[in-house]
């Protein structure tokens, strides 16, 4: 990495550090002033000349951050939603881009690269959603989650066909694009399912919670770059693969393991997601000096339209289309899964754009298949910039009052599935407690303390800390992340919920591993139980907090 290279990284997270510092601290828009803060540095003289790589949000961010996001959302809600899902991140798409294309055609543009500018704004961008879906309910959160995750790949399979007419000159076909869509989807699909397969092989033989780390790592780019070879969905790759292992990690992953893991991906992704609002804010005024085809006020003009349609297009389908699939399907099941029309407001809202689509823009080559000039290139980049920071200014500030008056109704199965869980594992480890305790030989006094302690709290982290009810304990948290990950798969309780509990036993576990660490340090007198370790006052829920999960 050169000396640019390295001055440029420590800018941008210099710049991510402190501008979320003022935004929380003075409870500011973070996107908002994250972009900003990138369109000042672009300003500079030393930092307006610098591109952003498409290959950098395609293939080092993008992964990443799929693969955070399909790990920590809700399996459950995407199945329950996946037909209002499926449409959104298919059909939203394609009359998103049909839509753009026209304008942009009346507007000057070739159909090629009408269409190129419609797929590339296609597609919502899964960090400006993520960074403004704060307050809605867990199935709200899931289907714009899951959308932002998965229109991704209709629309790179769209600006692949789109480009190919514009800069090869190959015919454009609806079926040869249908069947494309088709074949990446069921690729990617295919990848990830094989990936998080051989991932999962590999877990179950590496019990090394560096290793576990390390693996977690590479599983995304493991994911997608064998998709994009096999000109598949690496997008589709990485979601599967991170669904299929949020079903099969809480089975594999050590405890210390799961807890690096969830810090690591947490202080990443943070870091990924301010760092691409920043680097789009820095290419704001590299794309105003870079625009040659049209006059400015033209272009603006075009880009105010583009913006228009591209939100008026979501408001649109979210208030027809529901109406004519509740036509066509009358279950009562469906009936019962219904949105009010002022409950839809926030979805239909929530459709920034972001870094994803920027990227798709600069990865329109300069030169088509003969040397020609592509002519309106940076048309296509100054509008796709000017419709991510209008989309992101009038959608998103808005978007927390949006949902206050939508008055969007609570979710208490979510507090109501965690009881549940509470009260299972805590039934299963008072009844496992008396076999585990004859297996381990552990005295009378010390298992009736801890059946007291169970039966009182529901929670482990306040009885005695000695040997024998430390090895007690650890094999009842095997009972109840057994308990949990069966609820889990019976429906009874959320990924969401078996992640917060999982998160609780895993501290647990961490601080009796600690115990028996300072105990081995300790001396003679302190060993044999005259004194105590550990705090009376620790709890799962601070040992979390510490320990970052």
């Amino acid at each position: 990495m050169s000396h640019r290279s390295i001055e440029i990284v420590v800018v941008v997270v210099t710049a991510v550090l402190a501008l979320t510092w003022l935004a929380r601290r003075f409870r500011l828009s973070e996107p908002m002033l994250l972009l900003a803060g990138g369109a000042l540095i672009g300003l500079l003289p030393r930092f307006g000349d610098i591109p952003l790589p498409p290959e950098v949000v395609l293939f080092l961010f993008l992964p990443a951050l799929l693969y955070y996001e399909s790990l920590t959302t809700s399996l459950r809600e995407i199945r329950a939603n996946l037909r209002s899902i499926t449409l959104q991140a298919t059909g939203l798409v394609v009359l998103t881009t049909a839509a753009v294309a026209v304008l942009a055609h009346a507007a000057g543009l070739s159909w090629p690269l009408a269409f190129v500018l419609g797929a590339v704004l296609g597609p919502t961008d899964a960090v400006a959603v993520a960074a403004v879906a704060g307050g809605l309910p867990r199935r709200t959160v899931t289907m714009l989650r899951a959308e932002s995750l998965i229109n991704d790949a209709t629309a790179l399979v769209l600006l692949a066909v789109a480009l190919e007419a514009a800069v090869e000159g190959v015919p454009f076909s609806w079926s040869g694009t249908t069947l494309r869509v088709t074949l990446s989807y069921a690729g990617g699909i295919a990848t990830g399912l094989a990936a998080a397969g051989i991932i999962v092989l590999i877990r179950r033989r590496w019990r090394d919670p560096m290793l576990n780390s390390g693996l977690s790592v590479l599983t995304p780019y493991a994911a997608f770059l064998p998709a994009e070879l096999l000109h598949a969905s690496g997008v589709l790759a990485v979601v599967t693969c991170g669904l299929a292992l949020s079903q099969a990690g809480p089975r594999l992953i050590p405890p210390t393991a799961r807890l690096q893991a969830v810090s690591f991906w947490e202080v990443t992704t943070f870091l990924l997601n301010g760092a691409l609002f920043v680097l789009v804010g820095m290419q704001l005024p590299a794309a105003v000096r870079g625009l040659a085809s049209f006059a400015l006020p033209h272009a603006l003009l075009l880009a105010s339209g583009v913006s228009a349609v591209v939100i008026g297009v979501r408001l649109l389908w979210f208030y027809t289309v529901p109406y004519l699939v509740r036509l066509l399907d009358r279950r009562p099941g469906q009936r019962d899964r219904r949105i009010a029309a002022r409950h839809r407001l926030p979805l239909a809202w929530a459709g920034m754009r972001g870094a994803i689509s920027l990227a798709a823009a600069l990865s329109v080559p300069a030169l088509t298949a003969q040397g020609l000039p592509v002519h309106d290139r940076d048309v296509i980049v100054f509008i796709t910039t000017v419709v991510i920071l209008i989309s992101l200014v009038l959608l998103g500030p808005p978007l927390p009052a949006l949902i206050r008056w939508a008055r969007l109704p609570a979710d208490p199965t979510q507090a109501e599935e965690e009881r549940l869980a509470v009260r299972e594992i805590t039934r299963a480890a008072l009844t496992a407690l008396p076999e585990q305790a004859a297996r381990l030989g552990t005295p009378a006094p010390v298992a009736d303390a801890l059946a007291r302690e169970l039966a009182d709290s529901g929670r482990h982290g306040q009885a005695e800390t000695a040997e024998h009810a430390r090895r007690l304990r650890l094999a009842l948290l095997q009972v109840q992340r057994a308990t949990l990950i069966r609820l889990r798969d019976h429906r009874h309780i959320d990924d969401i919920v078996l992640r917060h509990l999982q998160a609780r036993l895993d501290a647990e576990q961490l601080r009796l591993d600690e115990d028996q660490d300072n105990a081995r340090a300790a001396p003679a007198e302190v060993r044999d139980g005259s004194v105590t370790h550990g705090s009376a006052a620790a709890t799962p829920e601070r040992d979390a907090e510490r320990h970052g999960s």
